[in-house]
């Protein structure tokens, strides 16, 4: 669905879909899906971060926040969608369809202001009210 077709959910549509020109500009990002991941962190929840390598059933992973090097079991290694998935509107359509995956697709979208998203048939919102 284009630019066009979103004219149908009038004033709602910047709260649906980022525009074309936005989903192209993030199809055009560099992405390694051999080493993009998410780990658990005790801040954040999870962070982003990048393989650096695997062994003996462990992984080194630098994040990419703030650059810090952590050992986690391989197990704990998420898998991250391409850019081309950031605030998609049917989080069923993403590659890896998991809890760090599902989190920062909320987060991004909530940030957007996208607060209405779905995952096959269940219509996710998120409180845009804010303090």
């Amino acid at each position: 669905m284009g630019d066009a077709e979103m004219a149908v959910f009038g004033k709602a549509a910047p709260f649906l879909r980022k525009t074309d020109k936005e989903r192209l500009e993030d199809q055009n990002r560099p992405f390694d899906a051999k080493t993009a991941c998410y780990v658990s962190d005790a801040k954040e929840l999870y962070v982003k971060g990048t393989v650096k390598s695997r062994e003996g059933g462990k992984a080194t992973v630098e994040t990419l926040l703030d650059k810090r090097s952590v050992t986690v079991k391989d197990d704990d290694v998420l898998p991250m969608n391409p850019p081309k998935f950031d605030k998609i509107e049917d989080m069923a359509m993403m590659t890896h369809l998991n809890e760090a995956s599902v989190l920062f697709n909320l987060k991004e979208r909530y940030s957007a202001w996208m607060i209405y998203t779905y995952s096959g048939l269940f219509c996710v919102t998120v409180n845009p009210y804010k303090w």
